[in-house]
């Protein structure tokens, strides 16, 4: 593993000991050899046959949308110049026959890549959550799976946090700090491939003349290797481009909220406050800016701390099911 950041290097552990304590600093890290004994991960050492086999005996049948790009593309799935359209054609395909497609081909020049992502393997591969276990995480957090030949998949973030292990293959993560987001010069948030916004500077040539503030979230970026077995855990809304490095190459990760409070999503208020906020004066949001840092962001503390506990009304612990009862009826007008 390497940072090209001076000062940011992301915590290494050998074993998963710390793992609260890490997820808990909202910061990300690598655990080597955390699923390194996984039988599907014991299969992949063996040899992709030993793989296919182990996938095959757990596949239920079902059919998914796989990526299929041109050789010309070289593996990396994104948008077609115009940004109207994409790079690669959508096939339906099951998951054992799109690795071993996947295997038959690898390495074969010219011919088209193939990549299938986020597939629940409740559905796709029954049994493989338990045949596979994941104790450090909660029993909401279920595994998918993402399998494919070597590509690039562009830098994007999660909602959730994210806990990406390699059971096949080696992975190259390139990570940029949430704060970086305008320098990236994200793409339509409702226009993607795979239901995130990228950014588009990521993957440009350096000295894009289309991204001048890019240079400096360059010089930010973490480079992250993960080796067969190892897991990498990435806070939500952490941007991550996604290179599989080997001809064959297969990935299981787990998304959930580490720290939630309840069931509301902080990506569905932010939307709502752009369709409140965003177009109205600067000087109108320069002040609802403050009452945001006021009230949500809290860089003083609590804004009722000045009060006793009995009167904070809707702000005190544990109010989230009065708030959200209230919005929806300010909501319904």
């Amino acid at each position: 593993m390497s940072a090209t950041a001076a000062n940011y290097t992301p915590a290494e552990v050998g074993a998963p000991d710390r793992f609260g304590e890490l997820v808990a600093a909202c910061e990300p890290f690598v655990v080597r050899g955390l699923c390194a004994d996984w039988p599907v991960t014991r299969a992949a050492s063996r040899s992709p046959a030993a793989l296919l086999d182990y996938v095959v005996a757990l596949d239920a049948g079902k059919s998914a949308e796989a990526f299929v790009g041109a050789p010309a593309i070289s593996g990396r799935y994104y948008y077609e110049d115009a940004l109207d359209g994409f790079n690669f054609e959508r096939e339906t395909i099951g998951v054992g026959a799109a690795l071993r497609r996947v295997i038959d081909t690898a390495g074969v020049d010219d011919a088209a890549t193939l990549y299938l992502g986020s597939l629940p393997t409740a559905a796709y591969l029954p049994g493989f959550a338990e045949d596979n276990a994941m104790p450090l995480l909660p029993a909401t957090a279920r595994p998918r799976i993402w399998l494919g030949h070597a590509s690039t998949v562009a830098c994007h973030h999660d909602n959730s946090d994210n806990l990406a292990c390699v059971v096949a293959g080696r992975r190259r993560f390139t990570l940029f700090a949430p704060e970086t987001i305008a320098d990236l010069y994200v793409g339509p948030i409702d226009h993607n491939m795979a239901g995130q916004p990228v950014g588009l500077a990521v993957g440009a040539a350096p000295g894009d003349p289309r991204y001048p503030r890019f240079a400096a979230a360059r010089t930010r970026a973490i480079t992250v290797e993960l080796e067969l077995g190892d897991a990498l855990y990435l806070p939500k809304l952490w941007w991550h481009q996604v290179e599989a490095l080997s001809p064959v190459n297969v990935l299981v990760n787990y998304w959930w909220d580490a720290v939630g409070a309840g069931p509301d999503a902080p990506y569905t208020a932010m939307l709502l406050a752009v369709a409140a906020i965003a177009e109205r004066p600067e000087r109108e949001r320069a002040a609802w800016r403050a009452f945001f840092d006021h009230y949500v962001f809290r860089p003083d503390g609590h804004p009722l701390a000045h009060l006793p506990e009995a009167q904070h009304g809707l702000l005190a612990r544990g109010q989230g099911g009065r708030i959200r009862a209230t919005v929806m009826r300010l909501l319904r007008g």
